[in-house]
This record gives structure tokens, C-alpha cells and sequence, in this order.
């Protein structure tokens, strides 16, 4: 195993924290996703199961191209939005949030839709019935009924945002220190003739952290089993 530099650990680093970061902050939006998809019948409904499902079938290269089109100095939001704010996205750790973001999105969606659809329905009822209102209901109901869903979705989309290249390469780059996750530098060492086991070294890390996240999401499932 090759000794790992200052590059490697903020290669590693960086992952965990693009990963971590886009998952709590697609925490809310997915369950909210995920309640309105399961809960609620209204005109248009296919279309926002397509939308929020479609990052599953298209290329990650081409989601980045699209959130560089649309959050770049010329797109919609970057230059009307942003630049006159001063925000900068492009080419930065937070471009690699989104791009996870968006990619991981449909996976923690549909284990919470499977987390509420499992719920028993009289129970939801027997709440309203008291007099509790929707917000009460969720947050007393189903929030604590479905959160293996929560927490099944967000490993899931942790681990999937570890593995995150295709869209971030796009919008985020692959600077050494400031973008560079372990996919990408996997990717510049692959690409190198002497660094085959840097790449190697790199894989294994990866691979340790996702077999580390998967169990840690077994345990607390069963504790929350034995709880019920």
C-alpha cells in the first residue's frame, strides 16, 4: 500500500464531505418528495415522478452538462440569480454538492416512498380523525414510521455520492485540493503510467468507507427492529 500524501487525504476528505453535505441538505426535499408522491393526488403527478426519477436513467456526464449550462456565468440562474449576488458555484466543492445532489436524488426519494407506503393507513387516519393537522401527522405519524426509509435512503445516497464522477468532473473540475473527490483522482491516476497503484490504493479506501456506511445502515436497522 502506497503512502498516501496530503492530496490523497483531501481527496478522501472532500468526498466525505460532498457526500455528507448533499445528503442532509436533500434530506428535507426528498421526504417532502417522497410524501407529496405517496400522500397526494393531484393533476401532473406522472410528470413530477418522471422529473424527480429521470437522474436514474440519464448519463451523469450530461446532468453536469445541463447544471453547467444552467448554474454557469451564462445560464439562467447563474446569471441572473447568482452574479448579481456574488455567488459562485462553478468549479467549486459546492458545484460537486449539487451535482451529488442531483444524482443521488431518486435513490433516497424512493426509499422514503417505500418507508411511507409501508405505513398502515388507518393509523394516518385515526390521527387526522383526533383533530391532529397534516404537519402533526407527519411529524408524529409518518416521519417516525418511515424513517428506515430515511435512513436506508440516505446511506444509499451517501454511498452513491462517493462514487460520483460523470457530473462532477463537469461542473466541479478536477482540481487537486479544491474539487478533486476519489473518483476523480482515481480517474488522473489511472490515466498516469506510475500511478496504477495509487489508483489501486485509492479504490481500496473507497471501497472500505462503503462497506464501513452499509453496515453501520444494518445495524441501526436492526436496533430500530428490536426497538419495534
Amino acid at each position: 500500500m502506497p503512502e498516501f500524501t496530503s492530496a490523497e487525504y483531501t481527496a478522501i476528505l472532500l468526498s466525505l464531505k460532498v457526500s455528507i453535505v448533499a445528503t442532509l441538505l436533500s434530506l428535507p426535499f426528498g421526504f417532502s418528495a417522497a410524501y407529496v408522491m405517496t400522500y397526494r393526488k393531484f393533476r401532473g403527478k406522472f410528470v413530477l415522478d418522471l422529473i424527480v426519477n429521470l437522474p436514474l436513467t440519464l448519463p451523469p456526464v450530461v446532468i453536469g452538462y445541463i447544471l453547467l449550462v444552467v448554474l454557469g456565468q451564462n445560464g439562467v440562474i447563474g446569471k441572473q440569480i447568482l452574479q448579481p449576488l456574488g455567488i459562485k458555484l462553478i468549479f467549486t466543492w459546492k458545484a460537486a454538492v449539487i451535482a451529488t445532489a442531483v444524482v443521488g436524488f431518486p435513490l433516497l426519494v424512493r426509499s422514503i416512498r417505500i418507508g411511507m407506503e409501508t405505513i398502515d393507513q388507518g393509523l394516518v387516519q385515526a390521527s387526522r380523525t383526533l383533530g391532529a393537522g397534516w404537519f402533526d401527522t407527519v411529524m408524529t405519524v409518518i416521519l417516525p414510521l418511515s424513517l428506515r426509509g430515511v435512513i436506508a435512503g440516505s446511506a444509499l445516497m451517501f454511498a452513491r455520492g462517493l462514487g460520483e464522477f460523470g457530473a462532477t468532473i463537469i461542473v466541479a473540475g478536477n482540481i487537486p485540493g479544491v474539487t478533486q473527490t476519489i473518483p476523480l483522482a482515481i480517474y488522473e491516476y489511472a490515466s498516469s503510467p506510475d500511478g496504477d497503484r495509487m489508483a489501486l490504493a485509492l479504490c481500496v479506501v473507497s471501497v472500505v468507507i462503503s462497506v464501513v456506511v452499509l453496515l453501520f445502515h444494518e445495524y441501526l436497522s436492526r436496533r430500530m427492529i428490536r426497538v419495534d
